[in-house]
């Protein structure tokens, strides 16, 4: 398949800024997979749309307030992404991170940071930097937390370092528990603990699985043919409750519904060809685009996602390449809101 398949235009002024008022009054976009047919709801009225026995998987990632300022030994400012933890020892923690910097220290160079925190640059491969903090101070999880901003999408612009309170909790779902991630599962920002209540009183099922969202899921799709492309790994964790649930869900006759494609890469990679789930932790970087069998998943719930990404390639394979573009240009007719704050889809057969 070419890329250009998944273009679609979108005017700038319909990429959500902010998220709704309230998580769960959102719209929602439901599309029958196999029909194609389209019907418009609020987010707060999911239990209508599924029924006793059903699942919902949820990844239960915690975003870090992972973008860290500080300034080189000479002063020069620096911006760090901080991506994922090495190791820890007496002399300190070692992190891989991005860096946007204007002239790039050497290695053996410290960065300094509010409050006294220090950490030595090691090196760089590629686009990824390696440092390592003194030991003595704050774990680097600590730091994050008093001093760190939340990692928004580039497409989410913000002017002052006063909204980073309201994102610290908006840009976090309800339910995030493993700290790790550097994007969150949006699809999972609408759910409220009320709407959690109402769907387990509707005798609909829970399970947490953990993919760590990086920030491969913001890079482009650079290779003309589809097939081509090689996605990024992310870490995942499946547990054998979660496993089981799957088991469970099959057996009464449920459906298994991923909250979010972070979910169905997930559950699909830890599939066998019967879809029988194995629970157990590693790296995923399973890469779905139409053609794709799908072995677990039921039904999704998922965000309008960006023009040409891996992300809408996977919805477009579970619920038809054509039937998803159609759906895509009727949210944008009837003003949905689109991307990480915007609005919802629930991809469904019909009952």
């Amino acid at each position: 398949m070419k890329l250009a398949e998944f273009d679609y235009e979108l005017p700038e002024g319909r990429i959500a800024q902010h998220p709704a008022e309230c998580r769960d009054a959102s719209k929602l976009l439901v599309l029958e997979r196999r029909s194609g047919a389209v019907n418009h709801g609020v987010f707060r009225d999911l239990p209508s749309r599924l029924r006793q026995g059903d699942l919902l998987v949820f990844n239960d990632t915690r975003v870090l307030p992972c973008r860290l300022t500080g300034r080189k030994e000479s002063g020069g400012r620096v911006e760090l992404l901080m991506l994922e933890q090495l190791d820890a020892g007496s002399d300190g923690e070692c992190w891989t991170c991005l860096m946007q910097v204007g002239r790039k220290p050497a290695a053996g160079s410290r960065l300094l940071f509010p409050g006294g925190a220090q950490a030595e640059v090691l090196g760089r491969e590629g686009e990824n930097w390696t440092i390592r903090f003194a030991p003595g101070g704050d774990s680097v999880e600590s730091l994050l937390e008093r001093i760190g901003r939340m990692p928004l999408p580039p497409y989410i612009r913000r002017e002052d370092t006063d909204s980073d309170t309201a994102d610290r909790e908006r840009y976090q779902t309800i339910y995030a528990r493993e700290p790790g991630a550097v994007a969150a599962p949006t699809a999972g920002l609408h759910f409220t603990k009320q709407l959690l209540g109402e769907l387990s009183e509707q005798g609909i099922e829970s399970a947490q699985v953990t993919l760590h969202v990086g920030t491969g899921t913001f890079l482009p799709v650079r290779s003309e043919s589809v097939e081509e492309h090689r996605m990024h790994s992310e870490r995942f964790e499946l547990p054998d409750v979660a496993a089981e649930a799957i088991r469970r869900t099959r057996e009464r006759g449920g459906r298994v519904i991923a909250v979010g494609t972070t979910v169905v890469r997930t559950l699909e990679a830890s599939a066998d060809e019967d879809g029988n789930v194995r629970a157990g932790a590693g790296s995923c970087d399973l890469f779905i685009y139409p053609g794709y069998r799908f072995r677990v998943v039921d039904a999704l719930v998922t965000n309008f996602h960006l023009p040409r990404s891996t992300l809408l390639m996977l919805v477009c394979a579970f619920a038809g390449h054509a039937e998803v573009l159609s759906a895509y240009r009727e949210a944008l007719r009837e003003d949905y809101r689109f991307y990480s704050y915007g609005d919802a889809m629930l991809a469904i057969e019909s009952s």
